[in-house]
């Protein structure tokens, strides 16, 4: 569908923070906030299971500085959740501030504040605790009706019923069919079943968890913290200290990346609890360790795919399992494994009969997973994309030719992914558009260039979601100031993302005006409109069409204003830029002068705010291409070029888009080929800092191109569907396929390392 011609939108414009970044101006909470501080740490558990029998603090509060210690007999004992979701969450009440049953190794014993780190550091190592250390289950796949019990207790809550029962050790379970999947399975012509496994990635965002409370002048909690929820932070903190909402006011300043991790209200409750108890400011700035072991990770999972298809590659039916590990706690993994399916199987609608989604969510002595770009959708597309290239190398069919027989397409319904219609859908055009630029013929043929070294290619295809349907609510107020100018006031969180950008690009489009007319601010319990917070690739979608019906209504209240001064009705006047004009008549009115009349025995508001809601969650695709060299000798791959066409339908910013992009297939090819999780045999993981968890840097990543082909989403706001997550999802299946096509061997478990490459062509 061909889109019209924006002014603004449609442009690479300048993040509106980014001189701020650039030249290093305070912007970040440990930067705002006063530096009188009590300094908060945690004693943390060295065991995976285990009961406190006693611990012992009086040694500890004599070291000079130490303010107090809590432990468990200190803290209120309502159960509750930190994953940041609409209420009523999905996830299981099963915390506490601090428990005397202590569930992974790195779980919270006791709280220390302290005037100075060092006091409170010191204090740590004299505190004296007694453990009844308990079995732990630190394999999730006996996790399942295992005897030891993760959650024995009795006022373990679920708010929402979604097939948990903490003595199975079960967080979620639940299963979907469509169509006669086993009849239709023995009918195929051939069919492979296969297992994959995905570790627990951890988000390496580059500021860590940390969050300052206080008491703003009225006495009530004012918390400070780089989150992505702050709505939702509220109401988990109410819950957990017992407090009224209407006493705790959160606010965000610059987050310093999240990519889901703070989504999860991870160590807000500490400084609160500790702010309460002592009437003082607190601050907790968690160390790289404390986010790498105590944090909020991807979920593992070991998915099984079943698939059954024709000979000359028609995909007929599609049966899959996963297993998720949500760690010690429930979280965010009722949700998450939910996309393992809905956004990996749709993705061959255009061939499936039948197709069959299980799952299981388990309960085990790890610590807690959460969201992580791509939340779910990651693990499932890995799988489902291998399977069909396992399937085409088969077959001996091109890999992107089973994919052109086998895609959804515009128009289709989509049985897998709750009925939804691809308004907009543009795959099979990235498809070909990547297969042309990326030159797949050549490039996707084995070529041994001496040495033991060959070079190859790999593909893979992947969907997304823009929000959660039915449930994300967006907001935004858009002022009319003083001076003719906006300001935008909204509830989402930019996290290095820059939707304060591109929800200014939508005004200035809206308001025809200058995006440098546009001041942003968010987010603020206290001062914006409610928004469900930014995830789940929502905000453009979701909070941007918030953003439309604003200014619509905006206009309507400023041209009401105006007519009043120009003595007509209301339908004589007309909007135009810096002015409200009468028709057919050089009488007109200055935005600024409306401004001031606003302010004088008026009794129309100059600002307007908007909320906005979906019942459907138009999916963006993306199309992955890799090239590889491959040292058989030792296993090492190098990539050498990644190209990525993606259709978000009409990309707002496409230079933040490409960003986006190219920042989203970095992180898969860490989880593909270098960041591991691994654990001691008592349950502790060993990659506890960047020394032993290897990230990605520039020179591992070779040459990424990107480009886009748009369609016209009609839902959302100027034909724009979401980008932030999908662009994780390409990399993991198309390397894994490129190393097949160099090697002659499938791996099915991330990441792939040298040593199981250089292994697998030993054995």
């Amino acid at each position: 569908m061909e889109h019209q011609e924006y002014k603004v939108v449609n442009q690479s414009v300048r993040k509106k923070d980014s001189m701020q970044l650039l030249l290093g101006k305070p912007v970040y909470t440990d930067d705002v906030t006063p530096k009188n501080a009590l300094v908060v740490k945690i004693l943390r558990s060295p065991h995976a299971n285990a009961m406190v029998e006693s611990i012992q603090t009086d040694i500890a509060k004599k070291v000079p500085g130490v303010v107090d210690i809590y432990t468990w007999e200190d803290v209120p004992q309502t159960r509750f959740a930190i994953a940041g979701q609409t209420f009523p969450e999905p996830s299981p009440y099963d915390r506490l501030i601090l428990d005397r049953h202590l569930r992974f190794s790195g779980d919270a014993v006791a709280i220390i504040a302290a005037e100075t780190e060092k006091a409170a550091l010191k204090a740590m190592k004299l505190i004296r605790v007694s453990y009844r250390v308990l079995p732990a289950v630190l394999d999730f796949r006996t996790a399942k009706d295992n005897p030891v019990l993760v959650h024995p207790e009795e006022d373990w809550f679920p708010p929402c019923d979604v097939g948990g029962d903490p003595k199975r050790n079960l967080v979620a379970s639940d299963s979907e069919t469509y169509g006669d999947v086993d009849g239709i399975l023995a009918d195929c012509d051939i069919v492979l079943e296969r297992t994959y496994h995905t570790k627990a990635f951890n988000q390496a965002m580059m500021e860590p968890f940390t969050t300052y409370a206080d008491f703003d002048r009225y006495g009530r909690l004012h918390i400070i913290s780089s989150t992505q929820i702050v709505f939702h932070t509220r109401r988990i903190l109410s819950r957990a200290l017992g407090i009224p909402k209407s006493k705790i006011r959160v606010e965000k300043p610059r987050i310093g990346g999240g990519f889901g991790a703070k989504q999860t209200a991870v160590c807000e409750v500490y400084p609160a609890f500790v702010a309460m108890k002592t009437g003082r400011p607190a601050m907790i700035c968690y160390t790289r360790e404390e986010a790498q072991i105590a944090g909020s990770p991807r979920h593992e999972m070991e998915i099984t795919v079943k698939l059954g298809a024709t000979k000359d590659g028609r995909i007929r039916a599609m049966d899959l399992y996963t297993l998720s590990n949500s760690g010690a706690y429930g979280e965010h993994g009722p949700t998450t494994v939910g996309l393992s399916g809905h956004k990996s199987i749709p993705l061959y609608t255009g061939s499936l009969e039948a197709h069959r989604f299980g799952y299981d969510v388990v309960y085990t002595n790890h610590q807690a997973a959460g969201a992580y770009r791509g939340y779910g959708a990651t693990q499932g597309i890995f799988a489902v994309e291998s399977i069909v290239s396992e399937l085409a190398e088969q077959l001996g069919m091109d890999a992107t030719e089973i994919r052109d027989k086998n895609m959804i397409q515009e128009g289709m319904v989509m049985p897998a992914y709750y009925n939804e219609i691809a308004n907009a859908c543009a795959l099979d055009r990235c498809m070909e558009h990547c297969r042309k630029m990326f030159n797949w013929e050549e490039r996707s043929k084995v070529r041994d260039m001496g040495n033991g070294k060959v070079r190859t290619a790999g593909v893979a295809m992947a969907m997304q979601g823009s929000c959660i349907s039915n449930v994300d609510v967006g907001s935004a107020t858009v002022k009319l100031s003083e001076d003719g100018t906006y300001n935008l006031i909204i509830g989402a969180a930019d996290m290095g993302t820059g939707c304060d950008t591109i929800l200014a690009q939508m005004v200035a489009e809206l308001m025809d005006c200058s995006v440098d007319d546009v001041a942003v601010f968010g987010a603020d319990t206290d001062v914006s409109p409610y928004d469900s917070g930014s995830y789940a690739s929502s905000t453009t979608y979701i909070t941007g069409q918030a953003v439309v019906k604003a200014c619509g209504e905006l206009k309507q209240r400023i041209c009401a204003i105006a007519a009043k001064m120009l003595n007509c009705e209301e339908e004589a006047v007309v909007f135009e830029r810096t002015q409200v004009r009468r028709i057919n008549s050089e009488q007109a009115v200055s935005l600024t002068n409306i401004a001031y009349q606003s302010q004088v025995g008026n009794s129309i508001s100059a600002e307007s705010t908007a909320t906005h809601s979906s019942p459907v969650s138009p999916p963006p695709y993306m199309v992955g291409m890799v090239e590889i060299e491959l040292d058989k000798l030792t296993g090492k791959v190098d990539i050498l070029d990644y190209m990525a066409v993606v259709d978000c339908g009409i990309p707002i910013n496409p230079a933040l888009a490409r960003i986006q992009t190219e920042g989203g297939i970095v992180q898969g090819i860490g989880h593909t080929l270098m960041e591991n999780v691994t654990y001691n045999d008592s349950g502790r993981p060993l990659e506890s800092s960047f020394m032993q968890y290897k990230l990605p840097t520039r020179q591992d990543i070779g040459r990424l191109q990107v480009e886009f082909e748009h369609s016209y989403e009609p839902t959302g706001p100027f034909g724009a569907k979401s980008i932030g997550e999908i662009v994780i999802n390409t990399p993991a299946p198309a390397i894994a396929h490129a190393i097949y096509r160099a090697t002659g061997v499938w791996h099915r478990e991330l990441p792939i390392t040298p040593e199981q490459i250089a292994l697998s062509q030993i054995n």
